[in-house]
């Protein structure tokens, strides 16, 4: 799994769908998401330390974890099926932990709101994200071919024996 992080919203080009963005730690890779106006602004009053007059949803959350001496371990976006994300929040409480079924869009907000890690599985990654830096990809491409073109099969036969055991 890859922690990511929240970079943004940003909105579609075309549709002017709002899409929430996650980078990893070495901001190469983004995974957009796309959300609703509702929880766009959901997650944005998260990044902004909004603290509305009532509790909405997440908030709401947020406190019922808080009473019942729960936290929040992680959210694990977990699975890609036919454009739709789906996600988990890893809800620890004392020894047991639980998880639960959760829209990212939800899954993010409620962790914003207690600074809880963003995992992605790393096949969801390599599915949908886009690449952020190309030249440290080609880079990283260039020194993977440098290494091989290089490579002697005695020095595979050196590292790894020669298959007789």
């Amino acid at each position: 799994m890859i922690e990511m992080k929240v970079a943004g919203i940003a909105l579609d080009a075309i549709s002017r769908s709002p899409i929430v963005l996650l980078k990893d730690g070495l901001d190469r890779r983004a995974l957009p998401i796309y959300i609703s106006q509702d929880q766009a602004k959901a997650i944005m009053s998260a990044m902004e330390h909004q603290k509305p007059p009532r509790p909405l949803t997440h908030d709401l959350i947020v406190n019922i974890l808080e009473v019942w001496n729960m936290t929040l371990e992680k959210v694990i976006i977990h699975s890609l099926q036919k454009d739709t994300f789906y996600a988990a929040l890893i809800v620890q409480q004392g020894e047991v932990k639980k998880e639960i079924d959760a829209r990212p869009s939800d899954a993010i907000a409620i962790a914003l709101r207690t600074n809880a890690p963003i995992w992605v599985v790393e096949e969801v990654v390599a599915d949908a994200s886009i690449p952020v830096d190309r030249d440290a990809d080609e880079a990283e491409q260039e020194a993977f071919r440098e290494f091989v073109s290089n490579l002697r099969p005695e020095d595979l036969i050196k590292r790894f024996g020669n298959g007789d055991s």
